[in-house]
């Protein structure tokens, strides 16, 4: 039995990534909603991601929906039918009811096929963090790994997986809830750029207020110093919403701490965009404990 991985929009990786290793992964996208248009998050495929980032950066609201339980039985059973066990890595039951549904999808699908091999580890992680793992998953089936060395991996892994997001827009955390418009309002007057990260629990945490956007760059660079050991192997990824000379500035500042083969530039999704808005830059890792 081969291994399949399945994964949401919400990891962020590159289009051209998730092609060339096809075999191996299966990408199922967020509902989004924005002005009249309801579509699949496809990591920009057969959207167009660069007029999304138009249309936000110009005011309209887009919004996201949960991955529903049918259509993760659907997955399921296929996979199953085809003789694929699959490793569900999705977005942090931290951050969305998506992780739910897809429990409730296994426990159907359980129920028809009791041989079904569906694992779905709650990875408390997003976004490029998310694609980490993803990246780690595929290169241990690669390897002829089996599904029990992989889960292993991811739970001993999980919490090594570093995310940090530098916020330029204040609009859009306000728009979700994460700050109050008060707040909102005296940040963008001081131009503070707000450094966030995932906690313990798989949440978005505000981690640090940083004053103007070359300072905010540098502080990512910094906690790839601070926390990529040693020993790690695997992937570094950056994230940009829609502002891809950043993220080539920020892989200046760590080419000589990592592999350039290593370093992997993605445009953010529509999914994640909708909640941090344009120009958010983002490094994620694995490499040692996350801070408390």
């Amino acid at each position: 039995m081969t291994i399949k991985v399945l994964t949401d929009s919400c990891c962020d990786l590159p289009l051209d990534y998730m092609k060339r290793n096809c075999n191996h992964v299966e990408l199922v996208g967020m509902p989004i909603h924005i002005d009249d248009m309801d579509f699949l998050d496809d990591l920009g495929e057969k959207t167009d991601l660069g007029a999304f980032y138009d249309k936000i950066r110009t005011g309209s609201m887009a919004s996201t929906s949960q991955i529903s339980p049918l259509v993760f039985e659907e997955i399921f059973i296929k996979n199953h039918l085809d003789s694929k066990e699959t490793i569900y890595i999705g977005l942090s039951s931290g951050l969305s009811g998506t992780m739910n549904n897809a429990l409730l999808a296994k426990n159907m699908v359980m129920e028809k096929y009791p041989d079904a091999k569906i694992h779905i580890p709650d990875i408390v992680s997003a976004s490029i963090g998310q694609g980490v793992l993803v990246m780690h998953a595929i290169s241990m089936i690669q390897k002829g790994k089996a599904s029990d060395d992989i889960m292993n991996w991811i739970e001993e892994n999980k919490f090594n997986t570093q995310h940090w997001f530098a916020v330029d827009n204040l609009e859009y955390l306000k728009n979700g809830g994460r700050i109050s418009p008060a707040v909102a309002k005296i940040g963008t007057l001081l131009n503070i750029k707000p450094i966030l990260t995932v906690d313990y629990e798989g949440k978005l945490k505000l981690y640090q207020n940083i004053r103007g956007r070359k300072k905010s760059i540098k502080f990512l660079a910094s906690k790839l110093d601070q926390h990529l050991n040693s020993d790690a192997t695997g992937k570094v990824l950056i994230g940009h919403g829609n502002c891809v000379n950043e993220a080539h500035t920020l892989k200046s500042m760590i080419s000589d701490k990592v592999d350039e083969k290593d370093i992997v530039i993605s445009n953010l999704a529509h999914t994640i965009a909708t909640h941090v808005g344009p120009d958010m830059l983002a490094i994620a890792f694995v490499g040692g404990k996350r801070e408390e």
